[in-house]
């Protein structure tokens, strides 16, 4: 039988080489007809931890590697473009340091 391959979103890469992807879909209600958006969630084998949060994925169904992991990483189909602010903040906060910091020194 062939191995499913579906695409979803990195919603945690905190541990080393192992992602947690969602995958959304819509089920409609049998009673009532109503679309409701339903999420199932992968763990997934990142051999090169190469993926990061809000990105979009493509897995493969896979042997089982652990106790929750049953997917492998095929590639990254779509990096996140959300800013993260607060790496942006230090990072701004640290070239004012330095440019103050040649400043003093060239007055000298």
């Amino acid at each position: 039988m062939p191995k499913r391959v579906v695409s979803g979103i990195v919603t945690s890469d905190k541990m080393d080489k192992t992602r947690r992807v969602e995958i959304n879909r819509l089920v409609k209600h049998p009673k009532y007809k109503k679309y409701i958006s339903r999420r199932t969630v992968c763990h997934v084998h990142d051999e090169d931890n190469e993926s990061h949060i809000g990105d979009r994925v493509e897995i493969i169904e896979s042997e089982p590697l652990s106790k929750l992991k049953r997917w492998r990483l095929v590639r990254v189909l779509e990096k996140s473009t959300e800013v993260d602010l607060v790496a942006l903040r230090a990072a701004r906060k640290e070239a004012e340091q330095a440019e103050a910091a040649s400043g003093e020194s060239s007055e000298a």
